[in-house]
């Protein structure tokens, strides 16, 4: 077996330095919490209330850690296993919650709508180097109140890959946790198998809402993977250094990993985040910056020597189109992920902070995260003796095309990209009327949504979805869903 590539951020030393210093933090300044619930929990298991915060013993947070698991499976809709979440096994699925899509026609972000939910989740279906789909798009034809649960509805319905979602209100979970189990068949198989990972993050620094704990003990009590997205934010909402914000966002993971495992011991959870380091010139939260992509590795490698399955957001881009930048900035995000061996990376297809979807992007992106699970599959030695023999026989035959051992590993040693990716030559680029990424990505996504057809489900499923659906609309003057 050949050796994949690594990177490490810290030493032995460091690393345990920087928990032994978050524990601290937890116990001496204490975390803010909103949820009465999260506060019982903590407090019965030994932690103290004072002047408004919670402070946690480090006895109760290494207990919580003895408790979570090191690996987490997340299944299709067939009951396959989509995602192994551990170790250095990396996973791609495009980033979630996106306020504008970009529209080609008019160069320029707008509103989504329902349609676009659709085109997206089926895209995401028929791009296979995305693991899962997530609920990345907020649609503007719904009332608000009810778009975390109709994203779930709309993607269950044109993707068979799991989802990656999360709430925006509290009582949206119960919804969503009923659409997803009647999709597994069950509550019971979904906790078996999960098909959906939600999203829980803290607000910086060290506060907990209402909202994210009692995302966090739902997660917890249903079996649902939680994954933890910590935001500090470099000298505005954590310490201006690099390490000051490992160690703060260590801290939050390491609080929700807490109140987790005592709503339900054993149950699935994500050391994951979205860090930034602040452009001070801009006001800004540059998610291409390498100090933030620095960030992220760094913490993945806390979550890892903690035995943490791990996410980030890299693999995205602040540019507003998808241009030079878009490109250079997804790059270098996806394969600092990679060697970083983060497990969930989300971002794919994501452009202005987070805040805009592309599915051209989306396209070209695939093909960028095929090269980076390409590049961690690493450099196999395929014979013993390794080349001589083969040059023996090339040198006689002039030529190593037509030997047996060229067609027998030419497709697993490389990978082959899409045609969106130009490997042709300048006559023909020419003879195809000199078209750039962005033109043949457009082409790309409308031959895909033309010929690709997501697995049905069941009529019965769908409907009690839409039931379920119609009567959250109705609660909020929405009287029919849009087509």
């Amino acid at each position: 077996m050949g050796m994949t590539p690594r990177v490490t951020w810290f030493g032995e030393k460091t690393r345990k330095k920087i928990v032994a210093e978050a524990m601290e933090i937890l116990e001496k300044i204490g975390v803010f919490v909103e949820n009465e619930e999260a506060i019982e929990l903590l407090t019965g298991a030994g932690a103290r209330v004072a002047g408004g915060r919670v402070m946690i013993p480090s006895p109760v947070v290494e207990k919580a850690l003895e408790t979570t698991p090191s690996r987490i499976l997340v299944y299709d809709r067939r009951g396959e296993v989509a995602m192994d979440l551990g170790e250095d096994r990396i996973h791609f699925n495009p980033g979630s919650a996106a306020l504008r899509i970009f529209d080609p026609d008019i160069n320029d972000a707008r509103i989504p709508v329902t349609a676009d939910v659709i085109k997206y989740a089926r895209l995401t279906d028929a791009l296979p180097n995305y693991a899962a789909q997530s609920t990345g798009l907020i649609p503007g034809d719904v009332p608000e109140e009810i778009a975390d649960r109709y994203r779930v509805f709309l993607g269950l319905q044109n993707s068979i890959k799991p989802i990656v979602t999360g709430t925006f209100k509290v009582e949206a979970f119960r919804v969503m946790h009923e659409m997803l189990a009647a999709v597994s068949g069950n509550a019971d198989t979904l906790m078996d198998k999960p098909i959906a990972i939600f999203d829980c993050c803290p607000s910086p620094p060290l506060m907990w809402s209402e909202l994210t704990c009692q995302a966090l003990i739902d997660c917890a009590r249903t079996g649902l993977p939680a994954e933890l997205v910590s935001m500090p934010l470099t000298g505005a909402t954590s310490p201006v250094t690099l390490a000051g914000a490992v160690t703060q966002h260590c801290a939050e993971n390491l609080s929700g990993i807490t109140i987790h495992q005592l709503a339900r011991a054993g149950s699935p959870i994500i050391y994951g985040g979205s860090p930034a380091c602040f452009d001070m010139r801009k006001g800004t939260t540059p998610m291409g910056a390498v100090e933030t992509m620095m960030i992220d590795g760094a913490y993945a490698e806390i979550g890892k020597h903690l035995g943490v399955p791990t996410h980030a957001y890299m693999g995205l881009s602040d540019s507003k189109r998808v241009d030079y930048q878009a490109g250079m900035e997804t790059a270098m995000g996806s394969i600092l992920a990679a060697v970083s061996g983060v497990n969930n990376i989300s971002g794919p297809g994501m452009l202005d902070f987070e805040s805009c979807q592309s599915l051209e992007k989306l396209v070209l992106d695939h093909e960028i995260c095929g090269m980076a699970l390409r590049l961690m599959e690493g450099i196999e030695l395929r014979d013993d003796p390794i080349a001589m023999p083969l040059i023996e026989q090339g040198l006689a035959k002039k030529e190593f095309l037509s030997l047996p051992h060229t067609p027998k590993w030419f497709r697993k040693e490389a990978y082959f990209p899409d045609p969106v990716i130009d490997r042709g030559t300048l006559e023909e680029w020419r003879s195809r009327g000199k078209k750039d990424a962005p033109e043949r990505a457009r082409e790309r996504v409308e031959k895909l949504l033309s010929k690709h057809e997501p697995e049905l489900l069941d009529d019965a499923v769908v409907a009690h979805m839409t039931g379920l659906m119609e009567a959250e609309a109705k609660r909020y003057g929405l009287e029919k869903l849009p087509v």
